[in-house]
């Protein structure tokens, strides 16, 4: 994996902890939550696997050191260094919440006890990996709930940011609760449902509608969709039902679906097309899904496109990553920042989750419920293979329908209950204390 994937500070820092002779010393950093975006009630943790991967394979090679030999920044470090950053693996340890775990603020997702260098120069790619996958799975468990038990198929990737970007956002979708996606590289990476069949070009590109609609079909058999809104909507699903089967249905892109969609089904009950779906697609988010559900629109499934793969109306997520504790020769040290705004706590912590509330403890602290972090890496080990895909889209199905209702809702409710535990409120109030002289 490309050590280079990090900000130039983080290596900047790596040589100076080289160079004091800091390197044996023994860091532990947290992944923390610390608010959640916009008009969000939980978020889904997602891209655990990714940090994973990246952590067992963390690396530079020649020409990665040679690069950074010749940046100004390290003239003055020394050649060792950079034999230590060729022999350089993660040799850590890894905590974390499974993937589909829910989430609220002020709750750590993951934590990682390692060399200080090697704690350190993972902060970038963990905070981006973790962060945008999780985002994606939260916007997608949104449209789902929304969606009332209809499927809703992740369409964004022209829309991402990037390709990866899409490929990497229709796995979070997935996860969140969707049920496919058009992307054909995320469902071969990842085994997830694939589904899509034309679009407007394929009807352009032909004489006339029905002679597309026609060979689509010839070619497609029953997983035929037909897209209908080229030219004329009503005038398409007409057409598509003269034709008649096999089809699975047809698409809505545009126009008001409420109407469109109960007028294009009596076109295609009254053709003897009952089972032909309908499938809207289109500018489509959450909040209008949820009223064409609410309103009884005739639809069978959204696709969501741009809304969900940029969360859009969320866009980004306050995620730090901060040291909690250093080691050095045998003898803890906690350590906290405490600027206005931008506190961090010390100490390791896990969470326990019972019925009724979060407690966020030190770790190794007795608890009531469930404890969501879980030892994945050990010794730069990992130690039992991640849960499958599928399993974590289970875990974040099952965790949101044992939400209490208003927390399932779209609209902001009162938040779920995060405290501390005695032992570390007692730990915070110690550290804060002996910082402050």
């Amino acid at each position: 994996m490309n050590g280079l994937l990090t900000d130039l500070y983080e290596l900047t820092m790596a040589a100076g902890y080289f160079e004091c002779g800091k390197a044996k010393e023994k860091a532990t950093f947290e992944f923390t939550i610390r608010r959640l975006p916009a008009h969000r009630n939980y978020v889904v943790a997602a891209g655990i696997a990714q940090a994973v991967d990246y952590l067992l394979n963390l690396s530079f090679n020649d020409e990665e050191i040679a690069y950074l030999r010749a940046l100004p920044h390290f003239a003055q470090v020394s050649p060792a260094f950079f034999d230590y950053l060729r022999d350089l693996r993660f040799t850590g340890d890894l905590f974390a919440v499974p993937e589909g775990t829910l989430l609220f603020a002020g709750e750590p997702a993951l934590t990682i006890r390692a060399p200080i260098i090697e704690a350190q120069i993972p902060e970038t790619y963990l905070l981006s990996a973790v962060t945008f996958q999780t985002l994606i799975a939260s916007k997608a468990a949104r449209c789902a709930t929304a969606a009332a038990g209809r499927p809703v198929v992740e369409f964004g990737t022209r829309r991402a940011h990037t390709p990866e970007a899409g490929t990497l956002g229709a796995r979070a979708a997935f996860l969140g609760g969707c049920a496919g996606t058009s992307n054909t590289l995320a469902g071969f990476r990842y085994g997830i449902p694939v589904m899509g069949t034309a679009a407007h070009s394929w009807v352009m590109s032909f004489p006339c509608e029905m002679d597309a609609f026609r060979k689509l079909q010839r070619v497609l058999g029953p997983a035929t969709v037909h897209l209908l809104d080229t030219y004329d909507t009503l005038e398409g699903a007409r057409r598509a039902a003269k034709l008649g089967g096999p089809m699975w249905g047809v698409r809505l892109d545009s126009g008001d679906f409420d109407a469109l969609s109960r007028q294009v089904r009596g076109i295609l009950d009254e053709a003897g097309h009952t089972g032909a779906k309908i499938m809207a697609s289109g500018n489509l988010d959450e909040y209008r899904i949820r009223d064409l559900v609410a309103g009884g629109a005739p639809i069978d499934s959204f696709g969501v496109g741009t809304e969900l793969a940029t969360s859009a109306d969320a866009p980004h997520m306050g995620t730090i990553y901060k040291m909690v504790e250093l080691e050095i020769c045998g003898i803890k040290r906690f350590t906290a920042k405490y600027s206005e705004d931008k506190t961090s706590f010390p100490g390791a912590k896990q969470v326990f989750r019972d019925v009724a509330r979060d407690v966020v403890a030190r770790s190794g602290e007795c608890g009531k419920g469930e404890a969501l972090l879980r030892p994945v890496i050990l010794g730069g080990k990992l130690v039992e293979p991640l849960p499958t895909l599928a399993q974590s889209r289970d875990r974040a199905a099952q965790a949101i329908a044992n939400l209490p209702p208003a927390l399932r809702q779209l609209e902001v409710a009162e938040p779920w209950p995060v405290i501390h535990s005695r032992e570390l409120r007692e730990l915070i109030g110690q550290t804060h204390s002996n910082l402050r002289g």
